[in-house]
């Protein structure tokens, strides 16, 4: 053999026995948007506004949830998975929220991977978040579902941001629809802070007559739909 080449055989040999896997779980996935621990728990203020499509009357809905990763169980497609136990206060003006008692509101289900978070909404699955995170990226947040695509994507990540008081270092941003027409609105979106979880929710579902879309939406008569808003009060675990 050729001494140069022998040479050059010699140090690929050299150079592929010195490379390195880096295994998966220590990348940065950008998981801890999602931290997956039992007995983390997220308390949020919802406040919501529904608007009659018949009557055009509007109903006020202001209460607490608290949201508990409580139990590991393999789920009915052999997969890892975690019960997301919610909890309920009723708004009462006469009382503080610390005196009201908590009740079960309903059970979701989680499961976390390398790949994404899916969360279980009253028996309806979406891709909540996919990894590793990154800005523009876009997903199908429907895929798991019948309910037709529903394109996701990153707005931003790792903003600093205060919501409710809270403070939210290294927060992203879902968009998952912002779509205004002369008769209707539709912005969905939610927010997630490492070491925390979900931050922020938002849902609007407007239809209504004819209108400038500029014009305020508290300003548009004969609504109908819905405004719901979901923002932290406190976390931790327990």
């Amino acid at each position: 053999m050729n001494k140069y080449l022998y040479i050059l055989v010699l140090l690929v040999v050299m150079l592929s026995c010195n490379k390195k896997t880096i295994p998966a779980d220590t990348l940065d996935l950008g998981k801890d948007y999602y931290p997956s621990k039992l007995g983390k728990y997220i308390v949020y203020d919802v406040d919501s506004i529904v608007y009659d499509e018949f009557t055009f009357d509007t109903t006020y809905y202001k209460y607490r949830i608290k949201e508990k990763l409580e139990e590991e169980f393999t789920d009915n497609e052999n997969k890892p998975a975690l019960k997301l136990v919610r909890y309920m206060k009723r708004f009462n003006p006469v009382k503080s929220y610390d005196s009201i008692a908590w009740t079960i509101k309903d059970i979701w289900q989680v499961n976390v991977n390398n790949t994404n978070v899916e969360v279980v909404e009253e028996n309806v699955r979406f891709t909540k978040l996919i990894f590793p995170v990154k800005k523009g990226a876009i997903w199908d947040g429907n895929v798991r579902n019948t309910l037709g695509e529903w394109e996701y994507s990153y707005d931003y990540i790792n903003n600093n941001e205060t919501i409710n008081g809270v403070s939210c270092a290294n927060t992203l941003m879902v968009s998952q629809k912002d779509f205004r027409t002369l008769i209707s609105w539709q912005n969905y979106a939610e927010k997630y802070a490492k070491g925390i979880g979900l931050v922020y929710r938002e849902i609007i579902d407007i239809k209504h007559p004819v209108t400038s879309t500029v014009t305020p939406i508290e300003n548009i008569p004969n609504k109908q739909g819905i405004i719901y808003k979901q923002k932290i009060v406190t976390y931790g675990y327990e």
